[in-house]
């Protein structure tokens, strides 16, 4: 085979390894958000439901979780984007010698553990608290100021880095032009400076919202009376999860494949535009520019109208789907099968006994062997013994009275005294 045909299977071969492995759980744990189960898995397959969507939205906790990260979230985007713009401005205009030093103070949050910024971040805002005379009510020890805070110390250094690569291409001459003709500082940075930095502003911000709403080593210490969702999802897989977990899963990586389907279709359209525009005469351009159809070499935009489709059609398939005679046909499976086990169990249990009975019994004909002493000792010890022993010395002993076998004479004869007296 040619190399370079292995070379390319390999990496086809590799590529899809590599996205099985990154999206397989995703895909496994969204469908098993249709399975009937009361546990999350995808087999057995037993029934297709919609009902974890509706436990989702009658959970409250989650609800509120849910509630609570977008709060923290919109606050973490305000913070973080306006503290990585004044960041990256200040490394474009500091004093050359410094910008190294400053740029590993500004990026070292990033490399501090989630767990000791969370930690730190309510030590030290409980000491100004106590410093400040206010009670323990107070909105320097709420949960949601706390949790933007101690969010805004890491995520404020990766929007950072998001403006600094776009401020990079950025022409100061614009500015300095601007400044020429008469503009204040506030006004050359509001509509020079800004409308360029917008991409990047926009990006900043999508990212610092995704890494507020992920976020649980940091606000595992902040939440205060404000938990967010994976707070309460860490709670809820303590105590045992449902597949509403799934339901909830399959929600997000929806939005998060429509919304990058969405941002693509966007991006290649704006392509097309400017392809075109590019090929078209002065007569076409001084009138309107012929644009190719929305779907026209759009991949992305058929594949959002094919997701778009898809979501129609599981809405209404819900709306109109009942699996309950689907579920109760399988829970008589199950108790039929419940019962077909513990019958094999009794039978068992049954021969079992019987076999049992049948060795007791046959042991019982068998003639009993008489006891033999094996001790090493002889009859010593056999119950017997002294009684024969009586008995034989009886028989064998003389008639004799006065006879004495002791081996000590008569000194033990009872008359042995009187004897001797007369």
């Amino acid at each position: 085979m040619n190399p370079d045909k292995i070379i390319r299977y390999s990496i086809w071969i590799y590529l899809a390894i590599f996205f099985a492995y990154l999206l397989g759980p995703l895909i496994i744990m969204s469908a098993t958000a249709f399975n009937s189960p009361g546990f999350p898995r995808m087999t057995p397959w037993e029934c297709l439901t919609f009902d974890w969507f509706g436990a989702l939205f009658r959970d409250e906790r989650i609800l509120n979780g849910i509630w609570n990260s977008v709060l923290v979230g919109i606050g973490t985007v305000i913070m973080s984007v306006s503290m990585g713009l004044a960041g990256a401005l200040m490394l474009t205009q500091i004093w050359p010698k410094l910008r190294a030093t400053y740029y590993t103070i500004i990026i070292a949050p990033i490399l501090i553990p989630g767990v000791v910024l969370g930690i730190s971040t309510l030590v030290f805002w409980d000491r100004i608290n106590r410093m400040l005379g206010l009670g323990a009510d107070s909105f320097l020890s709420n949960g949601l100021f706390l949790t933007i805070i101690g969010q805004s110390t890491f995520i404020a250094s990766y929007c950072m880095l998001v403006l600094v690569a776009r401020l990079q291409r950025y022409d100061m001459t614009l500015t300095e032009a601007a400044l020429d003709l008469g503009a204040t500082h506030a006004q050359a940075f509001r509509k020079v400076l800004m409308p360029f930095m917008f991409p990047a502003i926009a990006s900043a911000g999508v990212l610092a919202f995704l890494a507020s709403f992920e976020n649980y080593n940091t606000t595992t210490f902040t939440f205060g009376e404000y938990p967010t969702l994976t707070i309460e999802l860490a709670q809820k897989v303590r105590y045992g999860i449902t597949p509403a977990i799934s339901a909830l899963a399959f929600m997000i990586v929806a939005l998060t494949v429509f919304f990058a389907l969405v941002n693509e279709a966007n991006i290649k359209r704006k392509a097309l535009i400017a392809e075109a525009r590019k090929d078209a005469t002065v007569g076409e351009l001084a009138g309107k520019v012929e644009v190719p159809g929305f779907l026209s070499r759009n991949p992305a935009a058929i594949a959002l109208i094919v997701l778009l489709i898809g979501t129609a059609t599981v809405v209404g398939s819900a709306m109109a789907y009942s699996p309950d005679q689907c579920i109760a046909g399988v829970q008589e499976q199950k108790r039929l099968e419940t019962e077909r086990r513990i019958q094999e169990l009794r039978d068992q249990r049954a021969k079992d006994a019987a076999e049992k009975s049948q060795q007791e019994g046959g042991a019982e004909t068998q003639s009993t062997p008489k006891p033999s002493n094996n001790s090493g000792f002889g009859s010593v010890f056999a119950p017997g013994t002294l009684e024969g022993s009586d008995s034989d010395a009886g028989d064998a002993a003389p008639t004799d009275s006065g006879g004495n076998n002791s081996g000590f004479g008569n000194v033990f004869d009872p008359n042995a005294l009187q004897n001797d007296d007369n």
